[in-house]
């Protein structure tokens, strides 16, 4: 391993990790991956047709739902292939280059979610608050300025500590701990001071992340108290209803985020497979949830879902 840190032909190969302890199982351990990856994608995909294609869609909720949709897929797919490299023993190599672009997009497509889940906070808000001016509020040319500004945000915002480590020394080892490359793990393999990006990392998790829960926060302290003044039982619940797709897509969104957060800065003499086990949750469970979830609680995707996988029989119920 001296010879490899000595190298200046290979200073830029890292090593990636599969599931510590479980090397002889990784084949058959990439079978509920297979499964995990596919039920995310093809959900996914599924929501962004439906959404494009039928025209009864074409609102403010579901643009934002698509937007989820493609954040989710985003901040997964980029895993993908150097995950199943590592657990069919294909390779463990991966270039400086190659993560440092993978990092970019785990990351901005994480804060970009963030950002779109704020949006739905407000679409909803402005949907049980103001009724009457949903429609003039929320135009497409808005809806469209507010999904280039959270990705611009998300892109601009990482882009500072992405570049300077192309400045450090890795002179330690060069094994990663995961699968896939990931910011706060590549810089405790560097023999400078990171004392810059540990600190902005810090910041913008604080920044952004807080930014978008207080919105989050308020929206629904807002949302509470109009639906408070409803007088029936029946509209109180119908409202609160239209929430709950969003409210679960929030929490499996930042429950692992900052549980892995909270590993990676407390835990980090803990167990490899705590560490390994929250990444994959972090990193999976809203893109395979999230469809189903709002395949499941919104009556206009559900029947979209429907509609491609019994096109005959939805369309002769419906005659």
């Amino acid at each position: 391993m001296a010879t490899l840190n000595s190298s200046s032909t290979l200073s830029s190969t890292f090593y990636l990790t599969g599931i510590p302890g479980y090397e002889e199982f990784h084949h058959w351990i990439s079978i509920p991956f297979c499964v995990l990856y596919l039920v995310g994608i093809t959900g996914n995909c599924t929501i962004l047709h439906i959404v494009r294609t039928d025209p009864r869609l074409h609102e403010p909720m579901y643009y934002f739902l698509a937007m989820l949709s493609l954040s989710d897929m985003g901040m997964s797919m980029p895993t993908m292939i150097s995950l199943f490299r590592v657990l069919w023993s294909i390779s463990r190599e991966i270039q400086f280059n190659i993560c440092v672009v993978q990092m970019f997009f785990i990351h901005t497509f994480s804060f970009t979610e963030s950002s779109v889940l704020l949006a739905m906070a407000f679409d909803r808000y402005v949907a049980i608050c103001h009724p009457l001016r949903y429609a003039t509020i929320l135009t497409p040319r808005l809806i469209t300025k507010i999904g280039i500004a959270a990705l611009l945000r998300s892109a601009f915002a990482m882009t500072p500590i992405l570049v300077r480590l192309a400045f450090f020394p890795f002179c330690h080892s060069h094994i990663l701990s995961h699968s896939y490359c990931l910011h706060q793990d590549m810089i405790r393999l560097a023999c400078a001071d990171t004392m810059f990006n540990v600190i902005y990392g810090l910041v913008l998790i604080t920044v952004l992340w807080g930014m978008d829960s207080l919105g989050i926060f308020v929206s629904y302290m807002c949302i509470l108290h109009s639906i408070l003044r409803i007088a029936s039982r029946e509209g109180r619940l119908k409202a609160l209803n239209t929430c709950a797709s969003h409210i679960c897509a929030v929490l499996i969104l930042y429950v692992p985020m900052i549980g892995l957060s909270i590993v990676h800065r407390f835990a980090k003499h803990s167990s490899p497979l705590i560490h390994v086990f929250m990444a994959h949750v972090y990193l999976l469970v809203p893109p395979v949830l999230n469809p189903i979830i709002y395949s499941v609680k919104t009556k206009q995707i559900c029947q979209g879902v429907l509609h491609l996988l019994f096109p005959t029989k939805i369309s002769s119920s419906m005659m």
